[in-house]
């Protein structure tokens, strides 16, 4: 089976050893990426949250053969009217530096435009009204380069602005398509973002409540792509999907230590999730759908290789 992971946070300290600010142990990237190539996790989508991070994020993926998106997640929406040069600085750089990756002589290794969207849960970070007034600039540069977008929705308000912003702003599948990421809505939302062309991205988040796996059962399988959101999202004993989870000695599931402190060489750590992990996301979305996971992973990398690697598909 082959297996890409659409959503990791390869920015994070966590992968450098840092939890809370603090180091409790080295660096495993590496470690962890030979592990995901073990499993066999073939594509890794890096996640840009900023201009800062967005950078980052191609260093990473220039360095470790993989892709990544660059934009600016809803809750740092706040740092761009406050950028050296203002908002419109950072928009133009912002733009400056995908266009340097995609153009003659980048690495073209820039596929996404994200992560961008709407979070009103987390509203003590970026005001909505700031979220708002820049979503459509960050939206418009999916059609300037013909990228797909990388979306974020959190709460169901944010769904109804999104698909109206969407629309505002003249957004088509065409512009290169997209994904509404690590998505918690209701079935009604699903079917409305599938009918607008859009893909729905499931991880662990989306799997907490018995009307998320309900929304899961109801996704076609043509519009359907696997994130773990590392090193968030990971599956717990209190979710609706625990009982589909493999069972702790299965080859699917990695070695871990229980604390970051424990760290051992060549092992996971418990909490924190990682790209290997995907093919756990795999295993509970197959289990919950009725289909044998080799057609569900299958289905979902021809819905991968169509969405973010076109040339090849």
């Amino acid at each position: 089976m082959r297996f890409a992971d659409i959503a990791v946070n390869l920015t994070d300290p966590m992968f450098q050893g840092k939890y809370h600010g603090r180091q409790r142990h080295p660096a495993d990237l590496p470690q962890m990426l030979d592990r995901a190539k073990s499993a066999g996790v073939e594509r890794i989508l890096i996640t840009g949250t900023s201009l800062k991070e967005s950078k980052e994020a191609l260093k990473l993926a220039q360095e470790y053969d993989l892709h990544c998106t660059a934009g600016c997640h809803p809750t740092s929406t706040n740092e761009i009217d406050s950028y050296r040069s203002g908002a419109e600085g950072y928009l133009s750089d912002l733009s400056k530096f995908i266009a340097a990756d995609r153009g003659e002589g980048g690495s073209k290794r820039i596929i996404s435009i994200g992560e961008v969207g709407l979070d009103y849960d987390r509203l003590h970070h970026s005001p909505k009204e700031i979220q708002l007034k820049h979503l459509p600039s960050l939206l418009l540069l999916s059609k300037t380069f013909n990228l797909p977008l990388f979306l974020h929705s959190r709460t169901s308000e944010s769904h109804v602005d999104l698909v109206r912003i969407l629309k505002e702003v003249g957004w088509e599948a065409g512009w290169g398509g997209g994904v509404v990421h690590s998505f918690t809505g209701t079935v009604a939302e699903m079917k409305e973002l599938v009918d607008m062309g859009l893909y729905i991205g499931i991880n662990g988040c989306s799997l907490k409540t018995p009307e998320n796996l309900e929304v899961v059962k109801q996704i076609p399988l043509d519009k359907l792509l696997l994130e773990t959101d590392a090193p968030w999202c990971s599956p717990t004993t209190s979710h609706a999907s625990h009982p589909y989870l493999p069972s702790s000695d299965s080859p699917l599931v990695l070695k871990r230590v229980g604390k970051p402190e424990k760290f051992q060489s060549g092992l996971a750590v418990k909490g924190r999730m990682e790209p290997a992990d995907v093919v756990v996301i795999a295993h509970v979305v197959a289990s919950i759908r009725g289909i044998e996971i080799l057609s569900l992973a299958e289905q979902v990398w021809q819905n991968t290789q169509k969405l973010f690697y076109p040339n090849e598909a």
